[in-house]
């Protein structure tokens, strides 16, 4: 039988390490070889949501990707090896997915790609890298299975592909943390639980609930929503007849703020929970005045409080990026940084130059890539998860996009079964 969890409370943020030089300009991908190591590109693809509903998080996703690149560039990280991005739009699809990576697979430069944002993207996309040899690490893939096959909740782990790594926690810790925090701290008892049936909101609404039943907490409905639609009336008059002193949502910021503010304006009191997917300042805009004192919880601790990112943030407002870092942008660069490492591992191993199979040697460096990145120590485990198991609590304070989310709680769910 599983013993209850406990979360561990961190007493304070611990400080990274690394210390980025100077630098990203934002000057076209092509400009960076005048700051650039030398003869040999080595191309990073980018798949993320570049238009669409889910853009703001996809734009931070590139752009910090960029940066992260044009960093190495500039101190000439790996000698002899210029940088460069190849950016693909997935609109949040797994089909548009699947086709990206099929493209950055028939690219030889293609050493390594960040992303998806999506898990349900990132499962079309893994068999394609793999069958390649094609390293892909995510920032923001949560989805337990990915890295632990389907069985990882019935003791059965089985890494499913050797080419798949991710700098963000799983929905395995998230869900639970989340049910920790607002039964024990925030003292809700009655849940209304909804999710958009895709392989993210289902997933984390399921450990969500399995946690919070746990503890002692009550399920007084359920819903799945369509994905495509805004219009939540009749789910908003259900959740205020439920009585629910809580509605967690599995999903996205697209439907969860439309739904925080219909669901408040038929008359429910409870506040609206949900992962990382809706830890966006685009939350906040569509949720209006209705959002406010509703909850996220996100992977790692709040990028702006940790001394390890402090270059990262001003060396990105340096670069005159238009579109804000997001929930992702430090993990995104981090993720880029673990591909960087993992090459300069291998041009180092070969005498300064890249390999005929540099693909696959890129595949076993990043086993044993760690490093202080902007997000805290970098490294992976046996499965390609991060061993970076901080998470942090956020609540919406105010309608100001920029600032109205403030963390509340930061810290570690440590489970047993």
């Amino acid at each position: 039988m599983r013993q209850r969890s406990l979360i561990a409370i961190t007493a304070a943020l611990t400080a990274g390490a690394l210390t980025l030089t100077a630098c990203g300009s934002r000057d076209d991908k092509d400009d960076g070889d005048e700051a650039g190591g030398g003869g040999t590109t080595v191309v990073i693809g980018v798949d993320a949501p570049l238009t669409g509903e889910l853009s703001a998080l996809g734009l931070g996703i590139r752009n910090s990707v960029d940066l992260a690149t044009k960093q190495a560039n500039s101190k000439k990280y790996v000698d002899g090896v210029t940088f460069k991005i190849e950016a693909l739009d997935d609109q949040g699809q797994p089909s548009s997915g699947q086709t990206n990576a099929t493209k950055l697979v028939a690219d030889k430069e293609v050493l390594g790609a960040v992303g998806p944002l999506n898990s349900s993207v990132a499962e079309s996309m893994q068999k394609v890298f793999d069958d390649a040899k094609l390293v892909q690490v995510s920032p923001a893939n949560t989805n337990p299975a990915l890295t632990q096959g389907p069985d990882w909740n019935g003791g059965k782990k089985a890494r499913p592909y050797k080419s798949y790594f991710r700098t963000a926690t799983t929905d395995a810790i998230q869900g639970p943390f989340a049910a920790q925090y607002l039964y024990n701290k925030a003292k809700k008892k009655k849940v209304f639980v909804v999710d958009d049936k895709k392989t993210y909101g289902a997933g984390l609404a399921a450990t969500f609930k399995d946690e919070f039943t746990k503890l002692g907490g009550k399920v007084v409905g359920t819903e799945h929503i369509n994905p495509d639609t805004k219009d939540f009336g009749a789910v908003a008059t259900k959740i205020r007849n439920s009585d629910a002193d809580l509605v967690y949502y599995g999903g996205e910021y697209p439907q969860a703020g439309p739904l925080s503010k219909q669901m408040k304006q038929a008359g429910s009191k409870a506040p609206l929970v949900g992962g990382d997917g809706i830890y966006s300042a685009d939350f906040i805009k569509l949720s209006g005045k209705q959002g406010v004192g509703d909850y996220a919880t996100s992977v790692g601790q709040p990028v702006e409080e940790l001394p390890s990112a402090k270059e990262f943030i001003a060396n990105y407002k340096k670069a005159g990026f238009k579109e804000a870092y997001e929930a992702y942008g430090g993990y995104s660069y981090d993720s880029a940084w673990a591909i960087i490492e993992a090459v300069k591992k291998v041009v180092d191993d070969n005498d300064g130059k890249l390999p005929d199979d540099a693909r696959a040697k890129v595949i076993d460096a990043m086993k044993g890539v760690s490093f202080d990145g902007v997000t805290g120590k970098v490294s992976f485990d046996e499965y390609g998860d991060a061993t970076n198991k901080q998470l942090t609590v956020y609540q919406v304070k105010s309608t100001d996009p920029k600032s109205g989310w403030k963390p509340v709680e930061s810290g570690t769910y440590t489970g047993t079964n």
